[in-house]
């Protein structure tokens, strides 16, 4: 697989599980920080998010916002100062409200209800909606992806606690076709939606790191050739370097954009995930990447923060850790999956990154997520 994929694919549990909500007036819902990642898609109107710690962030029709950190929020009809905030209805309130559509009940504002949630029957929409229906309405859809970050590719680590991605004519044509795709198979209730609904939502979160890449910020200093600024003289780690932790940020939005945009590193990269397996060494990925084995280590160790085989060695532990928790595959197996001769040489170099043996973890992640 190639890189963003393989960073999804490495701490995904699951399936994705996402809710609808109508809503009117003044209204606020706070959710809660959660083990995973977080998603909204404004399907009508508009409401702001208040991340805790963050700034507001306004969120128009057809916007669409991933919290990748699972970080606890407010949403809300508008900006609200700390105080009010804290009076914000739990969304498990709202979502019951939804789910359990109770007789109609005197409409009234839900920012800091303590009683039942009104609901109002025959309200226009597929939903009903929850509050009053004399002001703006609002539909969005709310979700969750459910991670494993103990895996975390450091791609996954270098996203900000809030990614917005405003819906504007002409930006990131893919992802708003996905939004309008959902928000029609949403609305249509048609058959097969209990498959199509959580493939769409999967292609969300995909389309919305490929805009977050995309992006000016985080495209700054990306490329390919000399225009990286990586000649004889550019900063290099050490070999064992953590992601992230030497030389100077490539680009505005953090080195991986930058590594992604430049040919020869991103060339070296998707060789590595396309056969993890594979006896590699510096001199044939240089040559799979057109260039000398000094080029490749400077510019990929820049980059990416660790020389190829470093992380190679990492990526290998990784995958294996994702293989024991999401499949039932004997060590043996997963050993030869990801370039280990026998199960004794995995187990030691598994040991070495997670601090525990491979059917410990295994154990551990399976009593650890036996409620999902």
């Amino acid at each position: 697989m190639d890189v963003v994929s393989d960073a999804i694919a490495a701490v995904r549990i699951g399936r994705p599980s996402s809710n609808r909500l109508r809503v009117g007036g003044a209204w606020s819902a706070r959710i809660p920080a959660y083990e995973g990642a977080g998603f909204h898609v404004v399907l009508e109107g508009g409401c702001w998010l208040l991340p805790d710690g963050g700034e507001p962030v306004r969120l128009g029709a057809g916007d669409a916002v991933l919290l990748p950190h699972g970080t606890g929020h407010v949403l809300a009809s508008a900006p609200l100062d700390r105080d009010a905030a804290g009076l914000a209805v739990p969304i498990e309130r709202l979502l019951a409200a939804v789910r359990t559509t109770p007789p109609p009940a005197p409409v009234g504002p839900l920012d800091g209800a303590t009683g039942p949630l009104p609901v109002l029957d025959g309200a226009p929409g597929p939903l009903p909606v929850l509050g009053a229906a004399s002001g703006p309405i609002t539909e969005l859809l709310c979700g969750k992806y459910r991670l494993e970050h103990s895996r975390s590719h450091p791609l996954m680590l270098e996203l900000p606690d809030v990614v917005h991605l405003p819906n504007r004519v002409g930006a990131h044509p893919q992802l708003r076709a996905a939004v309008d795709l959902l928000g029609g198979e949403l609305a249509a209730d048609g058959a097969g939606g209990a498959l199509a609904v959580p493939s769409l939502i999967d292609l969300l979160l995909v389309y919305m790191l490929r805009a977050w890449l995309a992006s000016p910020r985080t495209a700054a200093g990306a490329g390919s050739g000399s225009g990286l600024g990586l000649g004889a003289d550019a900063p290099v780690a050490g070999p064992g370097a953590e992601f992230g932790a030497v030389g100077a940020e490539p680009g505005a939005g953090g080195r991986w954009p930058a590594a992604l945009g430049d040919r020869v590193v991103a060339g070296a990269l998707r060789a590595l995930h396309e056969d993890p397996a594979r006896g590699w060494s510096v001199e044939e990925l240089a040559a799979s990447a057109g260039v000398s084995r000094a080029t490749l280590t400077r510019r990929f160790t820049a980059l990416v923060g660790r020389a190829p085989m470093a992380y190679l060695a990492w990526w290998r532990m990784t995958r294996a850790a994702a293989l024991l928790q999401q499949t039932a595959d004997p060590l043996d197996v997963i050993a030869r999956r990801v370039g280990y001769a026998t199960p004794y040489a995995l187990s030691h170099a598994f040991s070495r990154q997670f601090g525990t043996t491979p059917g410990r973890y295994r154990d551990r992640m399976a009593a650890h997520f036996a409620d999902g």
